[in-house]
């Protein structure tokens, strides 16, 4: 799979209900970076199980229905693919609607993810940031 049809199917899974499949996704030993990550949340995971492990634990608390304004970017770089994104879901235990804009920059070797740096808006997900504590 070339980088682009693993962004595609990234965006895919993403809003497909069974979020511990991103992981597959990944490369055994990939690494996720979220520099502007909330407080209380880890800026850095790191491999394949580690990451379904956190999607796993996301998918009790938040519910991805859908995205919107979905821009992807193929760079000079043929493993780097950047990926903007407005995400829509719910809070599962409060019902509460939730969205974030994200932007994504990916290496993407050998039809995996070995590297994202993940920004989303801290702004946004302040307003459910307890709800993501732990995950």
């Amino acid at each position: 799979m070339n980088a682009r049809a693993v962004v595609d199917r990234f965006l895919e899974v993403t809003t497909g209900g069974d979020l511990p499949a991103l992981a597959d996704l990944y490369a055994e030993d990939s690494v996720i970076e979220i520099p502007f990550a909330p407080q209380g949340i880890p800026t850095r995971f790191e491999g394949r199980e580690g990451h379904r492990s956190r999607f796993a634990m996301a998918a009790k608390v938040l519910r991805q229905e859908r995205l919107e304004n979905v821009v992807i970017h193929e760079s000079a770089d043929p493993e780097v693919v950047i990926v903007e994104y407005d995400l829509h879901g719910r809070v599962i235990s409060s019902g509460k609607a939730i969205a974030n804009t994200y932007i994504m920059v990916m290496r993407i070797r050998d039809g995996l993810i070995v590297h994202s740096r993940d920004y989303g808006n801290p702004l946004a997900s302040a307003d459910y940031r307890d709800d993501l504590v732990g995950i």
